[in-house]
């Protein structure tokens, strides 16, 4: 009988625990939405609570502060990110529009939601040192990551001088372009500045590594 009742209790326990999980993922996913939209100073965690559909108590029982939330909806976003250009990279083609294409996946990797809502926490974070010692390993490493998956999906030969820098430099344009889409839709724009990368990412790689 104990341990029938240790049964139940167990499976009891693993619904409980599926519901917090999924309650906590909530959260999490209107943390990034209020960051996005309303900036640092809208996100409290009154605010998140309400968006996610979950009680105040709920949202104070997974995050005790507001330092707590953001901090988590950083792990959070940079989960996602890194998440997100896994998938892409699944999808990317082969041949001559390839190039092209991985300069397109890493731009839209800094446009939409996501990076709009870590970009508030960045410029927050300036004048934060408690929430800058949280971005800054974060974003540490999804900086890492994504320089990783950039080398591995253009095929770049790193042990080439000047290779690293120029992998590092379409991130770099990648996340510029993001930051102008934030105040205007530049897509246009952006899909011919994203055309003539791909022309001479191609011409330095292949001189590069001759």
């Amino acid at each position: 009988m104990g341990t029938v009742r240790g049964a139940e209790r167990g499976g009891e326990r693993e619904p409980r625990q599926e519901r917090s999980r999924a309650t906590r993922r909530r959260l999490l996913e209107a943390a990034v939405a209020c960051l996005a939209d309303r900036g640092v100073a809208g996100t409290t965690v009154g605010a998140v609570a309400e968006r996610a559909g979950v009680s105040r108590g709920a949202a104070q029982h997974h995050f005790r502060t507001r330092e707590d939330l953001f901090t988590a909806a950083l792990r959070h976003m940079s989960d996602t990110r890194m998440a997100d250009l896994r998938e892409s990279a699944e999808r990317l083609p082969s041949g001559p529009g390839r190039t092209e294409a991985v300069v397109e996946m890493l731009v839209d990797a800094y446009c939409g939601p996501v990076f709009s809502a870590a970009l508030q926490l960045w410029a927050s974070a300036a004048s934060d040192p408690a929430l800058r010692a949280s971005v800054i390993p974060l974003e540490e490493h999804v900086g890492r990551e994504a320089h990783r998956a950039a080398v591995e999906v253009l095929g770049a030969d790193e042990s080439a001088p000047g290779v690293r820098e120029t992998v590092q430099a379409t991130l770099d344009m990648g996340r510029g372009l993001g930051l102008a889409a934030l105040l205007t839709d530049d897509t246009a724009r952006r899909r011919r500045i994203v055309g003539q990368w791909a022309r001479i990412l191609d011409r330095e790689l292949a001189e590069r590594t001759r």
